[in-house]
């Protein structure tokens, strides 16, 4: 008798999940080409400046473009991956679909002038418009259109980094610290699996980290102790490094973007001071490392996330301050792109500055500190202990969840989104969890 009137619940449970594999698929397609365009335009244009080292010297005027098109087109655009947020929180105005070639372009503007920013905003802010405009013109519930919006996040996220399980989770833990939206869960997962292998389709390659150092599993000589608890120690205290590093970086670009609109009362001249403080930090630490993605640089040698992961690369004790101060002063001036990736860099670097100072493996720290770096300023420690599943495989997994989750304690409850939510606080006034 159960089991006959289980029949109906799980006849709904199938058709909603054709309903939103059908919903999903028009965001994945368009969102997963979209992003594999965004990325090799990008890499075109990462190339070309290295090519063309002047054009740096361009990057204000570049700046004056940028805040020239958003004026013009932008509107709320503007508010970039805060208003898909502000959207799916509390539906308004919309997501105008302008907003993804209009990201595209300006991106890859500050891409090509030397601007220190990353992917991931662009590819969110890519999937949460196509998201947005294919709502509209279904005509679907609000209900409805806030579960697609978290779709085109999900789509955006798992295809510019070629990890579509984190896209997925990503989606449901960035709205709110502390709370994830699991009604949500199918159709993310749906959408960024597709818009992956979209993005691939196209010949999109992504980069490729390992972790190649072996960790011993005790060295306590307790039978039921299954890990290194020197290691585990030292990790815990990298987290706390790493949650600090995305505090200082979060307060640092939001701090720079309130008085820069505070103290420089024309709007147009915000992105050229920018872009003169950005010339000016390359003269100052000596190198041009830190513009861009900062994934690779153009001889392979000197500071770079690729060269984090190796003992004896050229990446420096400060290579993480000066790609954080780099990257908070392109992003709090008005220039455009993500965030993520020169959290990356910061982490990996800050990473590889710690396994030399506590004697542990570098590979291990710089993609502990990758990871970790951007959980704590994302506020998505789950997403993020996932990501370094994906990229770096099972081996280390506890390392990933004890250096994120660390992380995110030690980050507070600031973020580099506004948008985001309080939901549950990390902990007490009392200092309680």
């Amino acid at each position: 008798m159960k089991q006959f009137k289980s029949r109906p619940e799980q006849i709904t449970v199938a058709y909603e999940l054709l309903r939103w594999t059908l919903l999903a698929l028009p965001v994945a397609l368009i969102a997963g080409s979209l992003v594999a365009l965004f990325l090799w335009l990008l890499d075109e244009a990462t190339h070309y400046r290295w090519e063309h080292p002047w054009l740096l010297y361009l990057l204000p005027f570049a700046g004056v473009l940028i805040w020239w098109l958003y004026r013009l087109g932008g509107r709320n655009a503007e508010k970039g991956n805060n208003l898909i947020m502000e959207e799916i929180h509390q539906p308004g105005g919309g997501v105008p679909a302008r907003m993804a070639p209009l990201v595209l372009f300006t991106t890859i503007v500050t891409h090509l002038f030397g601007g220190s920013a990353g992917r991931e905003g662009t590819a969110v802010q890519i999937g949460g418009s196509i998201a947005g405009w294919i709502g509209r013109t279904l005509n679907l519930t609000q209900k409805d259109v806030r579960i697609l919006l978290m779709t085109g996040i999900a789509a955006g996220f798992g295809a510019v980094f070629g990890t579509p399980l984190t896209g997925a989770v990503f989606a449901l833990e960035v709205l709110a610290i502390g709370a994830m939206r699991y009604d949500a869960l199918v159709p993310c997962l749906i959408a960024a699996v597709l818009a992956d292998i979209v993005c691939s389709a196209w010949g999109i390659h992504h980069t490729h980290y390992q972790i190649l150092s072996a960790v011993a599993e005790s060295t306590a000589g307790i039978p039921f102790v299954h890990t290194d608890l020197l290691l585990l120690v030292q990790v815990i205290l990298a987290g706390g490094a790493f949650g600090l590093t995305s505090y200082l970086f979060s307060l640092l670009m939001h701090s720079i973007k309130r008085n820069a609109a505070a103290y420089i009362k024309i709007p147009w001249l915000i992105p050229v001071v920018g872009g003169i403080m950005i010339i000016g930090l390359c003269y100052v630490s000596g190198t041009y490392d830190y513009l861009g993605l900062g994934v690779n640089t153009e001889s392979g040698r000197g500071a770079s996330i690729i060269n984090a992961f190796h003992a004896d690369s050229e990446v420096s004790t400060w290579s993480w301050l000066w790609k954080l101060v780099f990257t908070a002063v392109t992003l709090g001036m008005g220039f455009k792109g993500g965030e993520v990736t020169p959290l990356f860099f910061m982490g990996a670097s800050l990473g590889h500055t710690l396994a030399l100072l506590l004697g542990a493996p570098v590979d291990l720290f710089a993609g502990l500190g990758f990871i970790a770096v951007f959980a704590g300023a994302t506020n998505t420690p789950i997403a993020c202990t996932l990501m370094g599943v994906e990229l770096f495989g099972t081996s280390h997994i506890l390392y990933f969840a004890v250096a994120c989750f660390t992380a995110y304690y030690f980050s507070g409850h600031s973020g580099i989104y506004g948008a985001q939510r309080l939901a549950v606080p990390k902990f007490s006034h009392k200092g309680e969890l």
